[in-house]
């Protein structure tokens, strides 16, 4: 009972800011979510990552493993899901990448907060950052065949982690003003997010709902199977290995559905997979926090 309370404990405020963000869409309030979406994705979630790596209390050594942990799990998600995609002879365009890459942005940051502290945040934002690089890059090749390293280096939150390494690497510190100023403003990237999440699902028009849910299920099962494999083959500690489990393990991001309408996928079905891969991970992520904690 003691661990159904502490999971619920975790979970729930995720799910019911996102459920705010999704109500107040219903009842017809106005929310601008590419303005929304820019300030956080431009400054909110910049300064969140550059100031979780700049204070950071843990080992650099084990920021290094869990990077190349998250590299490995990712090449293995990708492996296996490629293959999947030509041997069921679907639209490679349409489902490699939403199968790839997941929301550990929106979801899985809040989760990996309330889940393990502020250590567990300072962990989530690596494999954020990890799997936002790849899916600027080899995500939108996946979806447009053609690369995009020109906009990787124009992302915010690239150069907020790699400025965040170097102050880490050098042992540099802030001055408490800007400090205070910039932990302020990374404050409010999580309930951005997650009510941004719940606006985005709310105004989705998915399609091919049973095809949906299967692909979400064998999405799920790879990649836990990947992030555990890859977690325990870097023997990471407790807390890094469940936050590279469930960060790779979050459902399909609404980004996913934009780079598919932008590129000329098929944005519909996207659409159904960001929706139904959310709503099975109501029950899905709370089970394997029960696991992991």
């Amino acid at each position: 009972m003691t661990l159904i309370l502490t999971v619920l404990e975790i979970v729930a405020p995720v799910f019911l800011l996102a459920g705010i963000g999704f109500v107040w869409v219903k009842l017809g309030f106005e929310y601008r979510l590419q303005f929304v979406t820019r300030l956080s994705m431009t400054l909110a979630v910049p300064c969140l990552i550059f100031t979780a790596l700049v204070n950071t209390t843990l080992d650099p050594a084990a920021l290094t493993a869990l990077t190349l942990a998250s590299l490995v799990a990712y090449a293995g998600v990708t492996l296996i899901v490629l293959g999947l995609v030509w041997v069921l002879g679907i639209n490679q365009r349409t489902f490699s990448a939403p199968l790839i890459f997941g929301n550990t942005g929106n979801l899985g940051l809040p989760l990996a907060l309330f889940a393990f502290g502020e250590i567990g945040l300072e962990y989530a934002v690596v494999v954020f950052a990890v799997m936002a690089i790849l899916s600027f890059t080899f995500g939108i090749w996946l979806v447009a065949g053609a690369g995009s390293f020109g906009k990787v280096l124009k992302e915010p939150l690239v150069w907020a982690t790699v400025l965040g390494a170097l102050f880490l690497w050098q042992g540099w510190s802030l001055p408490a003003f800007a400090d205070n100023t910039l932990r302020l403003i990374g404050q409010m990237a999580i309930p951005l997010m997650l009510i941004t999440l719940g606006v985005a699902v709310a105004r989705l028009s998915p399609s091919g709902i049973g095809r949906a849910i299967v692909l979400s299920a064998v999405k799920l099962v790879i990649c836990v199977g990947c992030a555990w494999w890859a977690a325990d083959y870097f023997d990471l500690e407790r807390a890094a290995f469940g936050i590279l489990v469930l960060q790779v393990a979050t459902p399909v991001a609404v980004t996913s559905y934009m780079l598919a309408e932008k590129y000329g996928a098929d944005s519909q079905s996207v659409a159904g997979l960001v929706v139904v891969s959310t709503l099975m991970s109501i029950g899905a992520l709370p089970l394997l926090l029960a696991i992991l904690l």
